[in-house]
């Protein structure tokens, strides 16, 4: 059964929904948010939406290629859903990218890395692993907990 979507190598590589293993190391040492921490993040962030961005365009070279043009109907709904999987997929991506660039301007005007709800700092391992947060862990477990509770009622 012949498919329209392949996947990219950037797909097949890795996850581009997650942030990229930079050469650089975050040095726990130095002061919080000082210009060596705003520089891993300036990469890092910049390099994860730079790979976003070149698995779009590998979808929209795709697109560009033209119709599904299977003979049979049940290849031809089986690459329809694969599309739309993929279309889905990278709607997540741009609004993915919308974040990346919030952090980004965060970054430049000196609030990145602070809670936006307390005001405290965001631990390191946190941003690390998701360098798009918002909140420190306890103010996002708070949130959660309160959409959960006004989704119920």
């Amino acid at each position: 059964m012949a498919t329209a979507v392949q996947p990219s190598k950037k797909s097949v590589a890795g996850d581009s929904s997650k942030p990229p293993k930079t050469d650089a190391v975050l040095d726990y040492d130095v002061p919080f948010m000082g210009k060596a921490h705003r520089e891993y993040f300036f990469q890092k962030l910049t390099e994860w939406k730079a790979g976003i961005v070149r698995d779009v365009d590998g979808t929209r070279e795709q697109l560009r290629e033209g119709p599904i043009r299977e003979p049979d109907a049940t290849d031809r709904a089986s690459s329809e859903t694969d599309w739309s999987i993929e279309l889905r997929r990278r709607d997540r991506q741009r609004k993915l990218i919308a974040k990346i660039d919030a952090a980004l301007d965060r970054l430049e005007k000196g609030e990145f890395g602070y809670c936006m709800v307390t005001g405290e700092p965001i631990s390191l391992a946190r941003l690390d692993a998701r360098p798009i947060a918002t909140m420190t862990v306890e103010a996002q477990e708070r949130h959660e907990r309160n959409e959960r509770t006004t989704r119920d009622e």
